[in-house]
C-alpha cells in the first residue's frame, strides 16, 4: 500500500468525544489523509442506546488510512486527560490539533435543573475543555500545525436566547424535533468538511468564530445539497443564528417569543376552538393500545390556559391507559403548560414542540426522556386531528 501523503498525513489530532457524531466525522475525515487520531472518549463498552465506543470507531479510523489510540477519558478526570495526552505523545511523537468536541446538556429551564446537572455541564463543557487544552498546548507549541478546535452553537449574544434557558439546547433538535425532523437537517460530514478546512490553515489563523457553511463558501463549495440528509428538502434553520436584526425579530414573534430588542407589546391570548381540547384528548383515548401503554410507561400532566384548559392528564402507565380532566390518580412524571390552542396545534402537527419549547411555549418539567417519548405518540395523533 502506498503511504498516505494528505495534507494531514502523520499529523496527530487528540479529539474529545471522537467514539460517535460530528467527533467521529472530523476523525475519520482526517484519517482518509492519514492522521494518527488519539480517540478521546468515555464510551468503552455498548451502550444499549448509543451507538459506537472508542474501539469501534478505532476501528473505523484504521479502515479509512488512519493510525488510531483508543483512550478511555472522562475530560472531568484531570488524571484521564493527563494519561491520554501522555499517551498520545509516547504513540505518535507529539500532538498537532485538538478537537474540544465532549460536551453536557439538560433540556430543563432553570428552576427545573438540578444543581447536579448545572455541575455536569459547566465541568464538561468549560473545566473540561479548560483541562484538555491546557495539558495539550505545551505541545501543540512544538508543531508546525498547530489548532485546536472549540466546537459549540454559533455563539449568539440577542438577549432572546438568554430569555428562555439557561443552557444552550441544540440538541432539542433532536430530542424533541419528532418523527421526520432528520429531513430537515444536515449530516454531521459539513463538520467534518468545515473543521478539515480550519485544520489545512497556518498558524496565524487563531481566534476566529467559524459557521460551517460560510468557511466552506470561501474554499468554492457550492453545492450544499450533499450535505443535507434529504437531498431537496427545505432545511430547517440554525436557532442561534440571525439572518437580520428585522428578519429574527419577525421569525420570534411568529414563534411567540419577544426579542428584548424591541419593545414587549401585549398581546390577547389566543382563543382555542371550542371544545378542541376535550376532543383532542377523546381522539387520544380512542388511539390508546396496551403496546403503547407498555412502550411509554409515563403520566403525563397538562396545564392549559385559555377557553377549555385547565388541568388534563395523560396515564400511559395504568393498563390500556387513561385520559381525563384534572389531577392524574397518580404523580405525573412530566407537566407539561402551555395554551388549549398550542397543545391541539402540537397534537395536530401544526406545531412543532421543538419550537414550542425553544421560543417558551412550552414548559416542561419532569423527566424529559419520557417528554420525548410523548412525541412519537403525537405524530400518530396527526392524522386523526
Amino acid at each position: 500500500m502506498l503511504p498516505n501523503t494528505g495534507k494531514l498525513a502523520g499529523c496527530t489530532v487528540f479529539i474529545t468525544g471522537a467514539s460517535r457524531g460530528i467527533g467521529k466525522a472530523i476523525a475519520l475525515k482526517a484519517a482518509k489523509d492519514g492522521a494518527n487520531i488519539v480517540i478521546a472518549a468515555k464510551t468503552a463498552q455498548a451502550h444499549p442506546k448509543l451507538p459506537g465506543t472508542i474501539y469501534t470507531a478505532a476501528e473505523e479510523i484504521k479502515a479509512a488510512g488512519g493510525k488510531a489510540l483508543p483512550c478511555i477519558v472522562d475530560v472531568r478526570d484531570e488524571e484521564q486527560i493527563s494519561s491520554a495526552v501522555e499517551k498520545a505523545v509516547e504513540k505518535f511523537g507529539g500532538i498537532d490539533i485538538l478537537v474540544n468536541n465532549a460536551s453536557a446538556i439538560s433540556l430543563t429551564n432553570t428552576l427545573e435543573t438540578p444543581t447536579k446537572k448545572v455541575d455536569l455541564m459547566m465541568n464538561v463543557n468549560t473545566r473540561g475543555t479548560y483541562l484538555t487544552s491546557k495539558a495539550c498546548i505545551p505541545y501543540l507549541k512544538k508543531s508546525k500545525v498547530a489548532h485546536i478546535l472549540n466546537l459549540s452553537p454559533p455563539l449568539n449574544l440577542n438577549p432572546l436566547w438568554f430569555k428562555q434557558h439557561c443552557a444552550i439546547h441544540t440538541a432539542a433538535m433532536d430530542m424533541l424535533g419528532g418523527s421526520g425532523v432528520e429531513s430537515q437537517c444536515r449530516k454531521v460530514d459539513i463538520m467534518a468538511d468545515a473543521a478539515y478546512c480550519i485544520f489545512k490553515k497556518p498558524k496565524s489563523f487563531t481566534g476566529n468564530f467559524i459557521i460551517d457553511e460560510n468557511i466552506l463558501k470561501e474554499e468554492g463549495i457550492k453545492n450544499f445539497d450533499v450535505y443535507a440528509v434529504t437531498p431537496g428538502h427545505p432545511l430547517l434553520p440554525d436557532f442561534f443564528l440571525d439572518e437580520q436584526p428585522a428578519v429574527v425579530t419577525k421569525k420570534a414573534d411568529s414563534y411567540g417569543a419577544v426579542p428584548e430588542l424591541k419593545e414587549e407589546k401585549t398581546q390577547p391570548p389566543p382563543k382555542a376552538r371550542s371544545g378542541a381540547v376535550e376532543e383532542t384528548f377523546r381522539i387520544v383515548k380512542d388511539s390508546l393500545s396496551d403496546d403503547i401503554v407498555k412502550a411509554t410507561q409515563a403520566v403525563y400532566q397538562f396545564e392549559l390556559s385559555g377557553e377549555d384548559g385547565g388541568t388534563w392528564f395523560l396515564d400511559l402507565k395504568s393498563k390500556g391507559g387513561n385520559v381525563g380532566y384534572g389531577e392524574p390518580s397518580d404523580q405525573a412524571d412530566v407537566v407539561m403548560s402551555m395554551s388549549t390552542d398550542d397543545f391541539v396545534k402540537m397534537f395536530s402537527g401544526k406545531l412543532k414542540p421543538t419550537m414550542a419549547f425553544m421560543s417558551g411555549k412550552l414548559k416542561i418539567k419532569g423527566n424529559m426522556a419520557l417528554a420525548i417519548k410523548l412525541e412519537k405518540l403525537m405524530n400518530q395523533m396527526n392524522s386523526k386531528l
